[in-house]
């Protein structure tokens, strides 16, 4: 698997509209630093990604989870968690931030929705309190 055929699956998985596919440089970063990353394959065609951060015993960030349009509706996507959560650990979650696309998919395969999770997006200012005191 190299960087193209990656970010070829983003893009025509509709992923690559949420992610930094033009910046090569982000994208192999992305790849490399996660410590789970199963595909699926259609002979020589890459067809589905799941990467995920995980500490391999209690919790796991699936991060992407990426399927070729023309392969939808052929149980890739929930392949790719079945062997993630495999290689997870037996007693270890999975969480995840659906895409929009994707909120009614998850509930569908198994997913509980969670009302508390929280975002900080990388360009929102951090403003520290004074009196938090550290």
């Amino acid at each position: 698997m190299n960087l193209d055929e990656v970010i070829e699956l983003y893009r025509l998985s509709t992923l690559g509209e949420r992610r930094p596919i033009d910046d090569r440089s982000i994208m192999s970063d992305m790849l490399a630093h996660a410590n789970l990353v199963v595909t699926a394959w259609d002979g020589a065609l890459l067809v589905g990604i799941s990467r995920t951060i995980t500490d391999f015993s209690f919790v796991g960030y699936l991060s992407d989870l990426a399927v070729r349009k023309s392969h939808w509706s052929e149980g890739i996507g929930k392949e790719l968690i079945r062997k993630t959560r495999e290689r997870m650990g037996p007693r270890s979650m999975l969480v995840l931030v659906a895409a929009p696309n994707a909120v009614n998919y998850y509930p569908k395969i198994g997913f509980t929705k969670h009302d508390s999770a929280w975002v900080l997006r990388a360009n929102e200012p951090f403003p520290i309190p004074r009196s938090a005191g550290a």
